[in-house]
């Protein structure tokens, strides 16, 4: 990773935080993203504390100007673009039959287009540097899930879209990650959309068995320094992706019988 440039979407903190401090301790020069100016700076001020090769660039991704700007800075700052990683997003919660259709735009804008836009300002450098073009997906991309239609299906159309890249690029030499990120960590008073488009603030998941950011952000370096196409992350988003395409109606099935359970621990 020594010198690479990579752009992290969604990075003033969670998992995107957890992304950048992994890529700038193997020797990365990172561009941290997000639309709040005052959380980016300081973040970028906590990671100084690893390497002073860290910059912020405050935008809304799923704006074409502002992904478009976002990529020209890290070209204008560091003259290449070794790693995007595709992080920014957002998750909802409420059954379909109660949701606005607005939700179903707002996380189909911010987790689909606000991936896509990043991605095709980047691809050019990408095809330069052979570099990684990187998803963070979810376990519910695997599977449409309760309560999650929306999250759902806006990671599901992360994958079509992986799919479609890999196969187009097969001969330029840009690897393409995905990574299914299952019930993980979060930092305190992270919020949700509920089904009418108003903000929930999700539960503390400290005693549940969740993954932790250190080891999230740990197996995405993995996925780019082995050039892997999908990652899986929990022994339920490894059991559900070998499930799903062989028996999928056991898995639902299995979903339906533990569904009030799964709803609890999504909170």
């Amino acid at each position: 990773m020594n010198g690479k440039v990579a752009v992290i979407t969604g990075s003033s903190r969670g998992i995107g935080k957890g992304i950048a401090r992994e890529f700038l301790a193997s020797g990365a020069k990172v561009i941290l993203n997000g639309r709040n100016e005052e959380r980016l700076q300081a973040t970028e001020s906590d990671l100084k504390k690893i390497s002073s090769q860290v910059h912020y660039f405050c935008c809304d991704v799923t704006s074409s100007e502002g992904a478009k700007q976002l990529i020209d800075f890290a070209i204008q700052t560091y003259g290449r673009l070794d790693i995007l990683v595709n992080n920014v997003g957002v998750s909802s919660r409420g059954n379909v039959v109660d949701c606005e259709p607005e939700v179903f735009e707002r996380v189909m804008n911010s987790n689909f287009m606000g991936s896509v836009k990043p991605t095709i300002y980047a691809l050019e450098y990408l095809k330069e540097t052979k570099g990684s073009l990187v998803f963070i997906s979810s376990v519910a991309g695997i599977r449409g899930l309760p309560g999650l239609a929306p999250y759902c299906a806006s990671k599901m159309a992360l994958r079509s879209f992986a799919e479609s890249i890999r196969i187009e690029e097969s001969s330029s030499g840009v690897h393409v990650g995905l990574i299914y990120v299952g019930i993980t960590q979060i930092e305190h008073n992270k919020e949700s959309i509920s089904a009418d488009g108003s903000p929930i603030v999700l539960d503390d998941r400290s005693g549940k068995k969740a993954q932790s950011i250190s080891y999230v952000s740990k197996k995405v370096l993995q996925n780019i320094q082995r050039r892997r196409f999908i990652t899986t992350l929990s022994f339920v988003g490894v059991l559900n992706a070998f499930l799903q395409p062989r028996l999928p109606m056991l898995v639902e099935h299995l979903i339906i019988r533990s569904s009030k359970k799964f709803k609890e621990k999504s909170k």
